[in-house]
């Protein structure tokens, strides 16, 4: 007997403010203060789910969650340091614009992928990094409404801290360096081959390298490319200044 699928509720989706926001004209004068200067409306009150609001109008919303958008060419975006404690944007694609993180709030389709493009988004087919799955809030929300194998919602204190235990226990040390191992949902692969055991690992000092080591007798592993020794000059004394110098004695 073959299960049917549930329709996942509204909430499943996401906040319920998300789609009342992406579907929010920006950046219009405001109905109300549009002879003032800062006038534009680019704040967005997620708990009234309302009109786009300017700078006057923030202050009706006292104690409200206000996030603001921003603009890069033509397009909406919100920062990272935003939204992130709000949802789990998780497989969008980031951007640094004018030395800041953000994600954008709605798909920007493209004619055609560039040449050697490998990933695109899953909804619009913008060209994006490996790593990511969305190219905006928007793709990401219809693409759980069509998968549904991810969320906005972020997880709870104690997932949270399960997932940090977890992260903590792939840490490894070799030879008195210390590596943190790629989870394998990231696409991380160890492989062994006469007992040199590889993997892809960060350092302590976020360095991406190829890890190769071998256990020894005693259930230790260790390191068998261990760092470079720092190159020590062999022209140390090349410029040391000459003493003066003596005549030969003469023969006699």
């Amino acid at each position: 007997m073959v299960g049917t699928m549930l329709p996942l509720r509204d909430e499943e989706f996401g906040p319920p403010w998300l789609e009342p926001m992406l579907k929010t004209h920006f950046f219009k004068p405001c109905q109300f203060h549009g002879d003032s200067s800062k006038s534009e409306c680019n704040m967005f009150c997620l708990d009234c789910r309302g009109e786009a609001l300017c700078t006057y109008c923030r202050s009706r919303h006292k104690d409200h969650h206000i996030v603001q958008i921003r603009r890069s060419s033509y397009h909406d975006v919100i920062r990272v340091s935003e939204i992130q404690k709000v949802l789990d944007i998780t497989g969008v694609q980031t951007y640094i614009i004018n030395s800041a993180r953000v994600v954008f709030l709605n798909e920007r389709p493209q004619p055609r992928p560039g040449k050697g493009v490998t990933n695109t988004c899953e909804i619009c087919e913008r060209s994006l990094v490996d790593t990511f799955r969305f190219c905006s809030l928007g793709c990401k929300l219809q693409g759980i409404k069509r998968h549904r194998d991810m969320t906005f919602i972020l997880p709870s204190k104690h997932q949270r801290d399960e997932s940090e235990d977890s992260s903590s226990q792939k840490r490894i040390r070799i030879s008195n360096r210390s590596f943190e191992y790629f989870s394998e949902e990231n696409g991380a692969e160890s492989t062994s081959i006469d007992g040199v055991t590889s993997f892809k690992a960060e350092d302590d000092a976020n360095n991406l390298e190829t890890v190769r080591f071998r256990y020894s007798p005693n259930g230790n592993p260790q390191d068998i490319n261990p760092p470079t020794p720092p190159i020590v000059s062999i022209h140390r004394n090349a410029r040391r200044r000459k003493g003066i110098p003596h005549r030969a004695p003469l023969g006699t």
